[in-house]
């Protein structure tokens, strides 16, 4: 007898999100990255919008192109080492020069100052 649990059911919708979030992100349309993957805009509309659940090669190209991290969908409870934004932010860092560094490390001091408690 066959005792799987087949009453499984994942929401694809956050993590379509995700993959639609870090492909706005990079700047990057629905038409173009269809070129790139080899699969029709409208089915990519269908996986970032409405959940529909991609195909396993698909699913694994979309996740890397975009580092989009895995864990922190299938394992909400789970506490994860760097969250999908914290990554692609760690990337867009890595093409900064130092200067450019310094205006966010500036904009990030301001940003942890106003969060602090006015004493």
């Amino acid at each position: 007898m066959d005792e799987r649990n087949n009453d499984f059911d994942f929401d694809f919708k956050p993590i379509g999100q995700a993959i639609k979030k870090a492909r706005l992100a990079q700047g990057m349309t629905r038409e173009q990255l269809s070129r790139i993957v080899d699969y029709d805009p409208r089915h990519l509309q269908a996986v970032e919008n409405e959940g529909q659940k991609p195909s396993l090669e698909l699913f694994i190209q979309l996740m890397t192109m975009f580092d989009v991290s895995v864990d922190e969908y299938i394992f909400p409870n789970k506490e994860v080492k760097k969250s999908s934004v914290r990554r692609r932010l760690d990337a867009q860092l890595d093409r900064l020069d130092d200067r450019e560094l310094s205006v966010i490390e500036a904009t990030v001091n301001g940003l942890c100052k106003a969060k602090e408690p006015e004493e």
